[in-house]
């Protein structure tokens, strides 16, 4: 049987080598003495969490409202305890597990308890992927089921003498139980331990964190092995024994975030991790695999790709979206921007899909939206929760974090009793227009139950500033809304305080905290993206063929609804003549009549100020030349073309 306690021999071979991969049991054996955290670690742990929860934390009264829960009571009966009983009566695991139900228990995963040294930086898993998708008979309502969608072959092996479900056990074979319990229930049980806001979201979580467990966040599996009952490709019913759960103990790729100046991060912490492992164990580098790959620039290629998808003779530009996760957001921007207009991507429409995006810098996000619509776009909006402490961190956090402009209204809620600051924007909005629209064919945006932070945040600004049809292949997103800070953030905004409440946590313990939370604006202006998450206006089952084929039906799906979308392209080409400057502006003569969006005029204005109308002709204006008279060196163009109902429906800028 030693050929079928798949993973194991091959992890150690990959020990051997230099690969940090070990045993869960080999792991828990190596750290059982180090992981003793003294009654004064624990004390200063629990001080510091309901420091946090009470004075920074800025969801408390949504959490408390929405579910029913009472954090900061069982904070203060777990200190109780820990000052009056003579000796600890908990181990470290059982105090570590208490701390983290009460995290749990406000649905926020950007509120957490990171565990201290030796968890911190590891992370448990299983050789494979487990994923949702559904079949429909008829129009009854699809039924979910669970695929085994990837194998790690580095650490699965099935040599000679292994039984048939060994062998068996392959990409696209049907989960049907995990531990002798029904695989949704095992996935839905393992889901209420995990953050999600809303049930969607729960569920989505149970599965993703199913197989990848990051230590930092979680206590590691309970047991050693598991085994999955499964349906072959042939039909038969097979169980695989004695799976062992692995350790990468080589420690995680660090944040980007962590870097960031103006503490300006919205991330899941726990998504990202999970993503780091996926990449490692089943990511191939993308090096233009197909014809319909197109290139992304070396640093980038972990964040998006990027492909050219025909579907039924109309070709759609794709960019998978992993993260927002990024060292510089501007280059970020500019990348993007260079792979939608460059030569080779389809102009006729394009797919955006953030499924599984954790978030990262939420100026990534808002200016990442200009690029695809003629409207002016305006950034979600952000608040404190009004208290003595979040004032004091305002006034005295270093200059460049510009907390200062909600300083007044915290002051103000002495008077007024606010329960929220005002709101302001992050990024202003000269900052998210500064670039325009680039892209002018309809664009859709694909989300899930696990976009999450600046995801969500960006998924709400596509929405609120009508930038396009939102496809979801879940009832919601993860529905995370706000501005994470870790604990040592707190610390250097508070340092110039003498008497700050802050101290240092022991052995590399965490926490991270949702300080400033984001408020939508537009069509849902005022409305919270904390819980509620975004809506999407379509909804798609994920098939199999999805899982297996590159998402097959769901870029159909998203195809379909941009088919019934207008496309329109605008441009202007400087000239100089005798002595005199001028442009050549055309919209909407390079698309095919049938698919191209009707211009009614077209208005033209130079460094800021109106200058001229041009009326279009059948739709369209054919290479129209314009003299500019009273020019500087450098000129700001900015062309806004209209349909007859004076709909705003293209934009186009540039440096003339």
């Amino acid at each position: 049987m030693a050929e079928r306690e798949i993973g194991t021999r091959a992890a150690l071979q990959q020990v051997a080598a230099g690969a940090a991969i070990m045993p869960l049991e080999k792991f828990l054996n190596s750290v059982e003495r180090k992981s003793q955290l003294w009654r004064r670690d624990r004390l200063r742990i629990v001080e510091q969490a309901l420091l946090l929860l009470e004075m920074n934390y800025v969801h408390l009264p949504l959490k408390r409202a929405m579910h029913a829960i009472n954090p900061i009571q069982r904070l203060k009966l777990l200190k109780f305890r820990l000052e009056t009983e003579k000796q600890d009566l908990e181990s470290s695991t059982q105090f570590h597990k208490r701390i983290l139900e009460i995290f749990a228990s406000l649905r926020d995963l950007h509120t957490l308890y990171l565990l201290p040294e030796p968890f911190r930086d590891r992370v448990a898993f299983l050789p494979f992927l487990i994923e949702q998708y559904f079949v429909r008979k008829g129009n009854d309502q699809p039924i979910d089921k669970y695929m085994v969608s990837r194998i790690s072959r580095r650490f699965y092996r099935s040599g000679p003498g292994a039984g048939p479900e060994v062998l068996s056990f392959q990409p696209g074979v049907e989960v049907l139980l995990w531990n002798g319990v029904p695989i949704r229930r095992a996935i839905e049980v393992n889901g209420e331990a995990q953050a999600g806001s809303n049930p969607e979201a729960r569920l989505a979580r149970g599965l993703d964190n199913l197989t990848i467990r990051p230590l930092v966040t979680s206590l590691p599996p309970d047991e050693s092995s598991v085994s999955i009952t499964y349906r072959s490709k042939e039909g038969k019913i097979l169980t695989l024994n004695n799976q062992k759960w692995m350790v990468d103990i080589a420690g995680a790729m660090p944040l980007a975030t962590k870097t960031t100046g103006k503490k300006r991060a919205a991330i899941d912490i726990k998504k990202t991790k999970i993503n780091q492992l996926r990449r490692k164990l089943y990511h191939r580098k993308r090096e233009l695999l197909t014809p319909r790959d197109i290139r992304v620039r070396e640093g980038f290629e972990e964040i998006f790709y990027a492909q050219a998808r025909r579907v039924e003779g109309r070709a759609f530009g794709y960019i998978r979206l992993f993260s927002f996760d990024v060292d510089d957001p501007d280059q970020f921007v500019e990348e993007f921007k260079r792979v939608i207009t460059g030569k080779g991507f389809p102009q006729q429409g394009l797919i955006i899909d953030v499924r599984g995006n954790g978030g990262g810098k939420i100026r990534a996000g808002e200016r990442l939206l200009q690029l695809f619509t003629p409207r002016r776009i305006k950034p979600e909006l952000f608040e404190f929760i009004n208290s003595t402490l979040n004032l004091e961190i305002c006034r005295l956090a270093p200059q460049h974090w510009e907390l200062n402009r909600w300083a007044p209204s915290i002051a103000e809620a002495v008077v007024t009793g606010a329960t929220y600051s005002s709101g302001l924007a992050l990024n202003s909005e000269e900052s998210c227009n500064d670039i325009g629209q680039v892209y002018h064919g309809p664009v859709i945006l694909v989300t899930d139950a696990l976009s999450y932070s600046t995801t969500d945040i960006f998924a709400a600004g596509f929405q609120d500033n009508q930038v396009g049809v939102v496809l979801g292949v879940s009832d919601n997103t993860g529905a995370g809304g706000a501005n994470v800070w870790q604990y040592r953030d707190l610390v250097i905004a508070d340092r110039k305080n003498p008497k700050s409440p802050f101290k240092p946590l022991p052995k590399g313990a965490d926490l991270a905290v949702a300080v400033r939370r984001s408020i939508r604006v537009g069509r849902n202006a005022g409305r919270p993206l904390e819980e509620l998450g975004i809506t999407p206006d379509v909804r798609h089952f994920m098939t199999r063929r999805d899982l297996l084929q590159e998402n097959n039906d769901l870029i159909r799906r998203a195809a379909r609804e941009l088919k019934t979308k207008p496309i329109y392209a605008l441009a202007a080409k400087p000239f100089r003549l005798k002595g005199s400057r001028g442009v050549v502006i055309s919209c909407g003569s390079k698309i095919p009549p049938k698919l191209a969006g009707q211009i009614a005029y077209l208005d033209v204005y130079v460094n800021d100020r109106f200058y001229q109308t041009i009326n279009a002709a059948n739709g369209r204006i054919e290479s129209q030349k314009i003299a500019l008279k009273d020019l500087r060196e450098e000129n700001k163009l900015l062309l806004q073309a209209f349909d007859e109902t004076n709909n705003l429906v293209a934009a186009y800028r540039r440096i003339i």
